[in-house]
């Protein structure tokens, strides 16, 4: 029956997630199984959103990348995506993503494990630097020298540098990580002096609900310095901007790769 209903309203992806969230509190154990279905579903859904972007803004499709944000998913979730071809995953909490690391290593394939890539996205401490050097390929959440540093010195020889983004705060919000654009030029010439790092671009958080012609200033801020950026420096060409609320917005001001959770893998349960 329930197979049926989600069957019936499949090119209605609200409709569908309105009767999920309806009979997971009727009976949580009723849509375990549909898990995978959800995913693929949301997940044709973000593509489209990309898609369309994209075409309104002149840009190639092939110019965004998308990112799934998996925190506070476990690790079934994650192998559920990892079968529908998703091979790249951002991670906010260190001990969460460490603990769904290694579940996974033995869940699914070791040549699906091998090939995923990892992001740390989160806040850092400095007493973690060392884990997420050696279990991470990105960060993209350096916002001060001496992370930057520990990420280096910390990075294990036999891995490729780590590739690192700078977080910016660009609406300068005290509740946000982040560097001024005033320091962006500095710090980006102390990282590429680190041989254990790869400066790769920028990553940012624009402040939420603005008003469509302070967002668009936002990301234009973002973008232009991004390609400053990039006229520095030959490794740099990601500019992580958008996530599952303002993913057009962000592409229409220059994003290359949007971090999308609720998006794709529905609202998170609350503690």
């Amino acid at each position: 029956m329930v197979v049926n209903i989600l069957g019936i309203c499949s090119n209605d992806v609200g409709l569908k997630r309105c009767l999920r969230r309806a009979l997971y509190s009727f009976h949580p154990s009723i849509l375990l199984n549909d898990i995978m279905f959800s995913i693929a579903d949301n997940l044709e859904n973000v593509r489209q959103r990309i898609k369309k972007a994209t075409i309104t803004c002149g840009r190639p499709l092939a110019s965004v990348q998308l990112l799934p944000v998996t925190k506070t998913r476990d690790a079934k979730t994650l192998n559920e995506a990892m079968l529908l071809g998703l091979n790249c995953f951002g991670e906010n909490y260190l001990s969460e993503a460490l603990e769904k690391q290694a579940t996974l290593a033995s869940l699914c394939s070791k040549a699906l494990f091998a090939e995923t890539v990892w992001h740390f996205i989160g806040p850092i401490q400095s007493n973690k630097t060392k884990a997420i050097a050696a279990h991470f390929d990105w960060v993209q959440s350096v916002d001060r020298p001496k992370i930057a540093r520990r990420l280096s010195e910390q990075r294990p020889k036999d891995l490729a540098p780590l590739n690192v983004c700078i977080q910016v705060n660009i609406n300068d919000e005290e509740s946000k990580s982040g560097i001024g654009l005033d320091e962006l030029e500095s710090f980006a010439a102390s990282i590429q002096e680190l041989p254990g790092l790869c400066l790769r671009g920028l990553m940012a958080i624009p402040k939420a609900k603005q008003l469509p012609q302070a967002q668009a200033e936002t990301h234009f801020k973002m973008q232009q310095a991004f390609q400053r950026l990039q006229s520095h420096y030959e490794t740099v060409d990601t500019l992580s901007m958008g996530m599952s609320g303002d993913l057009d917005e962000a592409i229409a001001g220059g994003a290359t790769m949007v971090r999308i959770g609720t998006a794709l893998f529905g609202d998170r349960e609350p503690k």
